[in-house]
């Protein structure tokens, strides 16, 4: 069931309404209840209650969240202060054959009206050059004239190694570092040479995503949590058996700053758990299920290439697998390994339950090889050929 809170004050009294026993999985049920309330009015930059890596059905709902203008066109603007339009997000999903997606980094292709574009094969193409006085263009041009940084939602269609599973995801701010005529890859029917606009953005660090008013008042509940006495702390892990507390590999670090703790614990509960849920807590790499007394699968939210530096691994679906505990600490130590054909291949010893021949994947799941490459690499030193 969808709770939505209509305005600030019932999400102050659902944030209170937790005050009195602040558990992990209560924290957990708050940032439920704020990722799903409603929100009064687009604006630029980031909207309130809605934290990076909120997930939503269909472009509806992005709409609905007023994290982006249209529910069909890539670039969404607004009028500025002065009244001038300006860009205050784009889609990635599935565009121009010119477009690229390195997470941090993004190259997008301008906007052209419905009737000079055509597919191929579900691909969009051209029929003529795209122009910088087209509205759209225009908005997200003046945004980088003014600095002005966009939202950037991924949908399920776009690059296989950071979509999210048959929704869209919010991934944060993004700054438009450039903008360019280009000549696109593909030319007109009639032969001519196409020319696009062009933008190159990179998302802004994690320590400048700002917390939002909401997030901050999640971040006032965990340093409640950690303000229990120990016995109190021991007593509600125990009694939390959804969310697991995923340890860092090691080597790294959480983020030190409050802002880079309360989001990656927003994101961990919206990426694990859409991939947990497409398993129903079995672990992939074993096939145990485990549950608790009341019946609740337990399972982790293994990443294959970490997060945070050095590896600088995404939170994104194709990067996480379901997992047990044991297999989830087997991966993160290099005691199993995944080859390009999906086989588990066991380096040291794995007691406690056995290993599949290959890893279980579900059809919507699509695991990155680039994932699964870099840990295979890390642990066993081998790089991997260039086919070319």
């Amino acid at each position: 069931m969808r709770i939505v809170l209509n305005d600030r004050a019932d999400q102050a009294n659902h944030v209170s309404a937790v005050d009195r026993s602040t558990s992990d999985l209560e924290v957990t049920l708050a940032i439920d209840l704020i990722q799903n309330s409603s929100v009064v009015e687009r604006m630029i930059g980031h909207i309130a209650g809605i934290a990076p890596g909120a997930e939503f059905h269909r472009r509806l709902q992005v709409h609905q969240n007023k994290l982006h203008g249209d529910t069909v066109r890539g670039i969404s603007w607004l009028a500025d202060e002065d009244g001038g339009e300006v860009a205050d997000a784009i889609v990635l999903h599935g565009g121009y054959e010119d477009d690229e997606d390195d997470w941090t980094w993004v190259r997008y292709t301008g906007a052209s009206p419905d009737k000079e574009k055509y597919k191929v094969k579900g691909v969009p193409k051209l029929l003529r050059s795209q122009s910088w006085s087209y509205r759209d263009n225009a908005a997200l041009k003046r945004s980088f004239e003014r600095e002005i940084p966009v939202r950037v939602i991924r949908g399920w269609k776009g690059d296989s190694r950071y979509s999210p599973i048959d929704c869209y995801r919010y991934d944060g701010l993004y700054r438009i570092v450039n903008v360019r005529t280009a000549k696109s890859k593909s030319p007109a029917p009639d032969g001519t040479s196409i020319e696009i606009c062009q933008f190159d953005l990179e998302r802004l660090s994690d320590l400048l995503q700002d917390p939002t008013a909401v997030e901050q008042q999640i971040a006032a509940l965990l340093e409640r949590q950690e303000e229990l006495p120990q016995e109190q702390m021991e007593a509600a892990e125990d009694g939390a058996p959804e969310e697991s507390q995923e340890e860092a590999p090691q080597g790294e670090k959480f983020p030190e700053t409050r802002s880079a703790q309360v989001q990656r614990l927003v994101r961990d509960a919206a990426v694990a758990r859409n991939v947990k849920a497409l398993y129903d807590g079995e672990c992939q790499v074993c096939g145990l299920r485990l549950t608790g007394p009341d019946g609740r699968p337990y399972s982790e939210g293994a990443h294959i290439r970490p997060l945070g530096k050095p590896h600088s691994g995404p939170d994104v679906e194709p990067n996480v697998l379901c997992l047990c505990p044991n297999c989830h600490v087997r991966l993160d130590i290099g005691a199993i390994v995944i080859e390009d054909d999906w086989s588990i291949i066991v380096r040291e010893g794995t007691f406690g339950g056995n290993v599949r021949s290959k890893l279980r994947m579900q059809r919507k799941h699509k695991v990155h090889l680039d994932y699964v490459r870099y840990h295979r690499e890390r642990w066993t030193g081998e790089e991997e050929s260039d086919p070319s």
